[in-house]
């Protein structure tokens, strides 16, 4: 499936008067949501789409700022405004239980539903957690420098002077040494950034990385308080959230279970999709 076709599959929301991009299919009052992470967008998910539609009743949608969504200039890129569009969308498709498989910046957003979840501010139920490589604590992020960049005071410079070809490797960058993506492939993530002239907003949207260090008690007193059925998968040769990030996370939470995949980077259902797969339906047959 190309990002036509993905395109074409979906529909769009409104979100006080910005226009999300959402794709449905097997519409059910339960359903499983893929949520992608920065600077990227649903179509992460393409490579197991298909397969995923073939066991549940699926949702995904574009972050406001991401992909096919609108990019306003002037928005509040806030952690909190995304968990609002998202709960708007369950609630605009009348969905009453959620599962969730995400990655990045999505298990960022997952953390603050689980905070309005403890108290008593979400309008569906959460049935499930699946979490892919993804700083889920601040003091075990380890930024690439694009992102450094991007989030220090010329960070707006660097949207206007960064070429496409840097920001091709630095893309590349996070991938395992023999799961890299094709040039096709990384065309593709730079249209979709690109699109709608989102390359001028990508250091307002990265500013949740300063919201990790600023809420940490908040998002991950809720995920060492959770009692959802929760798993995590971590692709170890993530330079950003890799096996640093595992070894922390065995340290806070040692009873929880976990999946590491070495050779692996930061994507592991766009680099290992057929493994992702098996994973994460292990992990609800358990």
């Amino acid at each position: 499936m190309n990002i036509k076709e993905w395109k074409q599959k979906g529909a769009y929301f409104d979100y006080e008067n910005n226009s999300i991009f959402y794709i449905r299919q097997n519409t059910e009052n339960e359903s499983l949501l893929c949520l992608h992470g920065f600077p990227t967008s649903s179509y992460d998910y393409h490579k197991i789409w298909d397969r995923l539609s073939k066991r549940f009743s699926l949702i995904a949608y574009d972050m406001i700022g991401y992909g096919f969504s609108a990019k306003p200039k002037d928005f509040d890129y806030t952690t909190s405004l995304q968990a609002d569009v998202l709960q708007a969308l369950i609630e605009d498709q009348k969905i009453k239980r959620l599962h969730f498989l995400s990655h990045d910046y999505g298990n960022t957003i997952i953390q603050e539903l689980l905070a309005r979840n403890e108290e008593g501010r979400l309008n569906f139920e959460i049935g499930s957690i699946f979490m892919m490589n993804g700083a889920l604590f601040p003091e075990t992020h380890r930024p690439i420098f694009a992102q450094k960049v991007l989030i220090s005071p010329v960070g707006f410079l660097f949207n206007k002077l960064a070429t496409e070809s840097r920001l091709k490797q630095s893309l590349a960058s996070v991938f395992g040494k023999d799961t890299q993506p094709t040039a096709d492939e990384l065309d593709e993530f730079l249209e979709l950034i690109k699109y709608n002239g989102g390359k001028a907003i990508t250091h307002k949207l990265i500013r949740y990385m300063r919201e990790r260090k600023i809420y940490r008690e908040r998002w991950v007193g809720a995920l060492e308080r959770c009692s959802i059925p929760f798993r995590l998968m971590i692709g170890l040769d993530d330079p950003v959230s890799g096996g640093h990030l595992l070894k922390r996370f065995r340290e806070l939470m040692p009873d929880r279970e976990f999946i590491e995949i070495p050779g692996i980077g930061h994507f592991p259902h766009f680099e290992m999709p057929d493994e992702t797969i098996k994973h994460f339906l292990n992990f609800h047959e358990s």
